[in-house]
């Protein structure tokens, strides 16, 4: 998502476009690979046979980083790459030169 939004800056798009083009152009690829690395460790989850007490754990904790990445990567990471990246603005310090 972060080089997407860099070469959409190249091209001379504003910050705010970049990020939002960005963020909705990399919405389904991100929303199909972790809907299919979660539902593959559903069955995993979902086990009650022999050796269950050690699958179920480890499926519960892949499944819940898996969603907490994908929410990282969706809302997160670009109101950071908005905050470490906008337009640097001129700032008013209040003081004047006295000659």
């Amino acid at each position: 998502m972060v080089s997407f939004i860099r070469a959409l800056r190249e091209q001379g798009t504003p910050l705010d476009e970049a990020i939002r083009e960005g963020a909705l152009t990399r919405l389904r690829p991100v929303l199909m690979t972790a809907l299919v690395a979660s539902l593959g460790f559903v069955p995993m989850a979902l086990n009650v046979g022999a050796g269950s007490e050690v699958q179920r754990p480890l499926a519960t904790v892949v499944i819940g980083g898996i969603i907490s990445s994908t929410i990282l990567t969706l809302l997160v990471l670009p109101a950071i790459y908005r905050l470490f990246h906008r337009e640097r603005e001129p700032v008013d310090v209040g003081f004047q030169h006295r000659a």
